[in-house]
């Protein structure tokens, strides 16, 4: 899985001119699923994420993490994590398939909703307008096919 992770003083996602999920404080998650991901993966990405300690204390460290803060996700598939750009037009074979995808991205919001948290979504596959305000900036880019 792939997955890029900023820090928001508030975002949302809107689908047909609706808004569909909105949070505020907390993580923007595009979430990317390849073809050797599992359940196994998206609960240790979820882990992973909940955990990271990227707010600031009260000494201005990026020492809390999103429990701490009483902060929430806004998860958004975004399959294009996986773009093959090795020309001028980019492929996305590399992603997986939606009927494995799906899946994995809804397991990844369901441990992060067990965990506690508050947690938004977009619809996978819909063509969604996101909107942020970006904290810091603090974006930070997991990959599982590197350690986590």
């Amino acid at each position: 899985m792939r997955a890029v992770v900023t820090r928001v003083h508030h975002a949302s996602v809107t689908i047909d001119g609706k808004v569909n999920g909105q949070i505020g404080r907390g993580y923007l998650v595009l979430l990317g699923v390849g073809p050797n991901d599992t359940e196994d993966t998206a609960v240790k990405l979820a882990d992973k994420i909940c955990n990271l300690r990227v707010f600031e204390d009260e000494n201005e460290k990026m020492n809390l993490n999103l429990e701490q803060v009483g902060g929430a996700l806004l998860v958004v598939s975004q399959f294009t994590l996986y773009a093959d750009t090795s020309s001028r037009r980019p492929g996305f074979t590399g992603a997986a398939k939606p009927a494995q995808a799906i899946p994995l991205y809804e397991k990844f919001m369901a441990h992060c909703r067990e965990r506690g948290f508050d947690v938004q979504h977009g619809e996978f596959g819909a063509d969604m307008q996101v909107d942020s305000l970006n904290d810091g900036p603090v974006t930070i880019l997991f990959d599982t096919e590197g350690k986590l």
